[in-house]
């Protein structure tokens, strides 16, 4: 069984050293961006829509050329475990996600899915052991078409020092940077 280049061991490995432990998210992340890179034409350029910040993230960082840092890879929270690889400029892609009518048999994962049993309590092993046993048995994918305005890269636009504090910001921020108007998240 292989997740992307990996064996499934492999991919532990790189899980534990890239997240800091060898988080279920992040494992069951892996099955789901391989299944939707499969689905997509070899050459494209990509880029992906994570639908959660937790986990998944990480797990298309560490399987595609999609980063946060170069823009490539968007979080647009909705609560949901769910991504889609798309291409790049024209928005056709795949969205995969844990299909819930596939859960039957598999008490773990709903419980970590579901957040039935708090975190403390959970077999983390049984429910690694139990991921790798479902693979992509439990996933579910749709063809996607992304909205246009979530197509490209968001540009900063022109740059200013900002008249309080000195840093640079971008000017469509206001007068001032975010964070001189508020929005800082320090005390």
């Amino acid at each position: 069984m292989e997740i992307g280049p990996y064996s499934f061991e492999e991919f532990l490995k790189v899980v534990e050293s890239f997240h800091g432990h060898q988080s279920p998210g992040v494992i069951l992340g892996g099955f789901m961006v391989s299944y939707a890179l499969e689905q997509l034409p070899r050459g494209i350029l990509i880029d992906a829509v994570s639908e959660t910040p937790a986990c998944l993230p990480d797990a298309i960082q560490l399987l595609t050329p999609c980063t946060l840092g170069n823009g490539w890879l968007k979080v647009i929270n909705l609560g949901r475990f769910a991504l889609s690889l798309y291409e790049k400029y024209e928005g056709k892609g795949v969205r995969v996600f844990i299909d819930p009518a596939k859960l039957d048999g598999r008490p773990q994962i709903r419980n970590w899915l579901f957040k039935l049993i708090p975190k403390s309590e959970q077999d983390r092993d049984l429910l690694i052991a139990e991921i790798r046993q479902a693979g992509r048995s439990i996933l579910g994918m749709r063809p996607v078409r992304l909205k246009r305005e979530h197509l490209g890269k968001t540009r900063r636009g022109a740059i200013s020092n900002c008249g309080m504090c000195g840093e640079p910001y971008p000017e469509r921020d206001g007068l001032v940077c975010r964070a001189c108007q508020g929005q800082s998240p320090y005390v």
